[in-house]
């Protein structure tokens, strides 16, 4: 996948309701993250997609995103990773 921006749409929601600041979002893009389909999008080609991986300072971050038709991805929530998908982020 080739991204070539990074957009966040509730810079507010993601520090207040899940405590993540906007460079931890950035970080994990810049840290080789590994990316998985998470659902259709309600518009054609523009689908959700989640990135899993650590910012600089280890922690742990889901970033679920939409990946437009130009290349940006549209950061619409981040939070901590599930027990789960840290299982799934291991298995590089």
């Amino acid at each position: 996948m080739d991204i070539v921006d990074i957009r966040i749409l509730d810079e507010e929601k993601l520090e207040v309701k899940h405590g993540v600041k906007t460079r931890e979002v950035f970080e994990v893009f810049d840290n080789n993250p590994r990316i998985f389909f998470d659902e259709k999008g309600n518009v054609p080609g523009e689908d959700v997609y989640a990135a899993l991986g650590q910012t600089f300072a280890g922690r742990y971050m889901t970033v679920f995103f939409i990946y437009k038709k130009n290349r940006i991805a549209l950061v619409t929530s981040s939070r901590d990773m599930s027990v789960k998908e840290r299982r799934r982020y291991g298995k590089k």
